[in-house]
Formats: structure tokens, C-alpha cells, sequence
């Protein structure tokens, strides 16, 4: 690396080196949210002031539960945010002591009412980035069997079930928009399409 790339703050990959955070201060604060304020210094010497929503860091699960090979459940819950019931997939936070696969076990039981033999971690996904560091684990649950656990929702959820080809159909709906949820489903669609692939091409 060149004095000119030393001093511009550029790392061996060409990308710049991550900001120097000189002070957080905490601004806010309530039941769920604790909003903290960071005064940053880039590599290139400017000085700006973010902010950011913070929380336990426990984790989160979101579950792509299927009954059988076509078709996922989804559930119907009311969002705040929205002011709205809007359909998306099973999810919830790691509980103080559990795995992703214990907890996304649970949230399907108390959400869904079924348990899972098997579950298999996908992908992770953040939410707005720029502004929080929330990550979340989806996981794909099949060979399913009936039970509940109490949760904490305040009242029932309904779970419909729908065939996981008709993504662009549901996309169509205005109660349809969760972006994770999208997201999560289209991958889920792709694995389980080239898995049949390739278990077609074994029997040739």
C-alpha cells in the first residue's frame, strides 16, 4: 500500500476503513427501544453525528414452516407500525439461553401450534442497517407435527396456509409486504427448486 492510500484510509481491499467512533451518548430510552447517538470520524477526516436504535442483541428468528413440500403457513397479526393486520411468516426473539433452532421451535409452536423434527438454519437478514444492528435468522422447518405452547400475543393469531409458488400472487396483496418475509421465501423457493434439480439429475 502506497503513503497516498495510508493517507487517504484505504485498507488492502480498496474500501475504506471503518469510521473512528469518538463518543456515544444515549438519547433516549423506553420499554423496547434505546435510541444512542454516535459521533464519528471517517477515514477521509470528515465528522458527522449518527444515531442508531439499539436493544439486548438477543436475536431473532423467522421461521419458513412447511406442512408438506408445496406449501408454507403464514400467519395473520396485527403490526403497529401499520396500524393493520398484514400476513408475514412466524418469528420472535432468542429467548436468554436458547439456540436459533430451540427458538424458532418454540415460536412456531406458540404461533402456529405445530412443532418441528426437522429445522435447518438458511440465511440471516439485518433491518434498516444504517440504523440499528437487529439480525435475523431464518430457519426452514419441515416434517411437522401438532402442538402448542402458550405465547404472548394478545390475542390469536390466524395461520393460513399458502403454496410457496405463488409468491408473485401474494406479492399482488395489499397485506403482503414485510420485506424479511419476501425475502426469506423467494430464497427458500430457489434452495428447495435446485434441491429438486439435483435430486432429478441423481435418477438419470
Amino acid at each position: 500500500m502506497s503513503n497516498s492510500d495510508q493517507s487517504s484510509g484505504e485498507t488492502l481491499t480498496g474500501y475504506p476503513r471503518k469510521p473512528q467512533i469518538l463518543a456515544r451518548q444515549s438519547v433516549a430510552r423506553s420499554r423496547l427501544f434505546h435510541i444512542e447517538s454516535l459521533d464519528l470520524r471517517f477515514s477521509n477526516g470528515e465528522e458527522r453525528q449518527f444515531e442508531r436504535l439499539t436493544g439486548a442483541d438477543r436475536g431473532a428468528v423467522m421461521i419458513i414452516a412447511m406442512p408438506d413440500p408445496e406449501h408454507v403457513l403464514l400467519i395473520r397479526e396485527y403490526a403497529a407500525g401499520f396500524e393493520d393486520y398484514v400476513l408475514t411468516l412466524p418469528k420472535g426473539l432468542v429467548d436468554p439461553g436458547e439456540d436459533i433452532v430451540t427458538a424458532a421451535n418454540r415460536e412456531l409452536m406458540e404461533e402456529c401450534g405445530f412443532g418441528a423434527h426437522c429445522i435447518e438454519p438458511l440465511v440471516e437478514l439485518s433491518l434498516a442497517p444504517n440504523y440499528m444492528r437487529h439480525r435475523m435468522q431464518v430457519l426452514l422447518a419441515t416434517d411437522l407435527y401438532p402442538k402448542r405452547l402458550p405465547g404472548d400475543e394478545p390475542e390469536p393469531l390466524i395461520v393460513e396456509t399458502h403454496a410457496l409458488e405463488e409468491l408473485p400472487a401474494l406479492l399482488l396483496r395489499e397485506d403482503f409486504h414485510e420485506a424479511r418475509a419476501i425475502a426469506a421465501l423467494y430464497i427458500a423457493r430457489d434452495k428447495l427448486r435446485e434441491e429438486k434439480r439435483d435430486s432429478a439429475m441423481d435418477l438419470l
